[in-house]
């Protein structure tokens, strides 16, 4: 990948992705929280920014809790058992469909990603090859998702 001012090169390792991810998050939280005049309701109108800020901080949680070596949500990695890091395939009601559950950083390459914190991401962590589970899309509007493979 080649860095733009837009669009800087992202490190491979783990611990460069970590540092890349605080760096970012402090420029961000620059942005939300600029030197100099403002108040909370000039600081509350930056949505963009802050939407970007929640989800650094979850993807440095990610990062975090793998270079600790632990896997946040997830059952033991056990055969037809959905853990981070795996790939599982699911039917959400349109066919079966692949997908890497961990960070946003691990995918890549056509690998669409379920991330741990996300409404899929904590129903389907921890289910077995077989089960259908149910999770909130947003208030009052529930989706299924049956666990059709562990890889």
């Amino acid at each position: 990948m080649i860095a733009t001012a837009e669009s800087p090169a992202r490190p491979d390792s783990r611990s460069e992705r970590l540092d890349f991810l605080r760096a970012e998050r402090e420029r961000t939280r620059a942005e939300i929280l600029p030197e100099g005049g403002g108040d909370v309701a000039d600081r509350a109108t930056n949505v963009d920014a802050l939407v970007r800020l929640a989800v650094l901080e979850e993807r440095i949680a990610v990062l975090e809790d793998e270079l600790a070596g632990g896997e946040p949500g997830a059952a033991p990695a056990a055969d037809g058992v959905v853990s981070l890091g795996r790939t599982v395939t699911v039917d959400l009601g349109d066919g079966p469909e692949k997908f890497l559950v961990g960070s946003f950083d691990q995918g890549g390459g056509g690998v669409d990603v379920i991330t741990p914190g996300s409404p899929l991401g904590r129903a389907v962590i921890g289910a077995s090859v077989g089960s259908t589970v149910s999770y909130a899309a947003r208030p009052h509007r529930y989706l299924h998702a049956s666990i059709l493979a562990v890889d």
